[in-house]
């Protein structure tokens, strides 16, 4: 009996360990959030006013790996302990992983993908620019802003 006990704990383990590791796979695209090689850094500030905000859908593009390979071995470990002996505990083994890596891909996918602003402003001399980042600050038409700029990136911030 302490077997499949054993076997359940070491699948729940598993499952709480990737999803553990799986928040920490994708950066932040947040005006709020810095890096440790970003903070006290100097960066160039412009004030701009604000000239639309859209919607959009900020796709981090994960490679479905992670997902896959630890719902497979969630999959895997879940029904082939669970299910039968011997053969039959291979095979439900071998079907759990595949429908595991599925699953597993799917949710990765879907954790990879955050709501985001693209913000166009218009600077002091008559300019527009286009800034997308994470949906975390309102932003309406006509308010004054902040671009902070630094190595390549800009943050819109009140």
């Amino acid at each position: 009996m302490k077997l499949p006990i054993k076997k359940n704990l070491i699948a729940m383990v598993a499952v709480v360990a990737v999803i553990a590791l799986t928040g920490c796979a994708f950066p932040s695209n947040s005006a709020s959030v810095y890096s440790s090689s970003q903070a006290q850094g100097e960066q160039t500030v412009r004030m701009a006013i604000v000239d639309s905000v859209r919607p959009v859908t900020i796709d981090k593009k994960s490679g479905g790996n992670a997902g896959t390979l630890a719902g497979g071995a969630i999959g895997a470990v879940a029904a082939g302990s669970t299910i039968g002996s011997g053969n039959g505990s291979l095979a439900a083994g071998v079907v759990g992983a595949v429908l595991g890596g599925i699953v597993g891909n799917q949710v990765e996918s879907n954790l990879s993908k955050s709501q985001g602003l693209e913000i166009t402003v218009r600077l002091s001399n008559g300019e527009l620019r286009a800034i997308t980042q994470d949906a975390d600050e309102q932003f309406k038409v006509g308010d004054r802003v902040r671009l902070l700029s630094s190595g390549g990136i800009t943050r819109v911030t009140h």
